[in-house]
Order: structure tokens, then sequence, then C-alpha cells
């Protein structure tokens, strides 16, 4: 089974926590699971990833390193699950798109990311800060049946489609305009 982050390497995304999460997990499940990283190094920030630290996750085989790429749909069809464990998001376009290419994820339980995936229906939602609750979510998700995986997927390609599809979003901004 193939876990992903994907997301820009900051702390407030919660790589720190999917880190010890993945730690706790491969504990149990080493050999069972795969997990990797997607996204790019921020080193100017001062909450991001230090390019230390990334090779010490890939040289202790914690993850696997895919660093970044314009072409993120063709990365995530190759996982079964996403996962986002975010301190915050406005709305997060990884979720939409892991949803709308029925790939369940979990995340947190935070705004932006309790919007698009609900708990046990599309994914599972986690506590926010907390890697072993995080750790939890995973193995729930690798006790699911490919059945039960799959209706997760499909339920999220259904959520998105009908209510963040383009023209629905624009259409709700008229009406918005419009009533000013």
């Amino acid at each position: 089974m193939k876990f992903a982050f994907i997301g820009r390497l900051l702390r407030d995304k919660g790589v720190f926590e999917y880190i010890q999460a993945v730690k706790l997990v491969l504990k149990e499940y080493k050999g069972k699971c795969k997990f990797y990283i997607l996204g790019e190094l921020y080193e100017e920030n001062p909450t991001a990833v230090s390019k230390e630290q990334l090779d010490e996750w890939i040289d202790d085989k914690i993850i696997t390193y895919l660093e970044k790429t314009d072409v993120v749909e063709e990365e995530m069809k190759k996982f079964d699950c996403i996962i986002l464990p975010s301190y915050r998001e406005g709305l997060s376009k990884v979720l939409l798109e892991s949803s709308a290419m029925e790939i369940p994820a979990i995340t947190t339980d935070v705004p932006g990311c309790r919007d698009v995936i609900e708990n046990s229906k599309n994914g599972f939602i986690c506590k926010v800060k907390d890697a072993l609750d995080l750790s939890n979510a995973i193995e729930r998700f690798i006790f699911l049946s490919n059945e039960e995986r799959h209706e997760m997927g499909k339920y999220g390609r259904k959520k998105v489609v009908e209510k963040f599809d383009e023209n629905i979003v624009i259409d709700n901004y008229i009406k918005v305009i419009n009533a000013i």
C-alpha cells in the first residue's frame, strides 16, 4: 500500500507529524506500506524542512522523496491514499484533486480539509498536530478492504463533482456579486 504526503515541505503542512506517524506505522507494518513525499523544499521559510533533515529521512528509509513535479496528477495516481496533516488550509487543492481522482485521503480536522474529506466516507480525519492520531488513521486505512477503499474513492469524486465543480463555484460567485 502506498501513501503520499503532497505539499510544500513546511511545518504548517504537518510534514513533521507525517514523519512521526510513518515511523510509528513502520514499526508494525514495515514491508506492507511505502511512504512518499512529493513537494518542494522551501528552505528560505523558517518553518521549512531542511535539506539535511530530508536527507536523513531518506537515508533512514522512512520515506521516498519524489521532489517537485509539474505533473502531480501522474504521480498522484500511483498512490492508494494521500495524507495532508495540515494545521490550516484555505481549501486544499491536493485534497480536491485526490478526491476527483477517486483517491481517499487522510487529513486533519481543520477548515479547508474537513470541507473536502468526510470522516470514514472519502477518507479519515485526525486531530491536528497529533502524530499518534494520524498513525491510527493510517492503520485504519490499511485494514480497509479493497471494496471499502474503492467506495471511499467513488464517494470523494461524487462529492467534489457535486460541490466543488468549477461551474458551481463560478455561479455562486456571480450570485454573491449580483447580490451586492
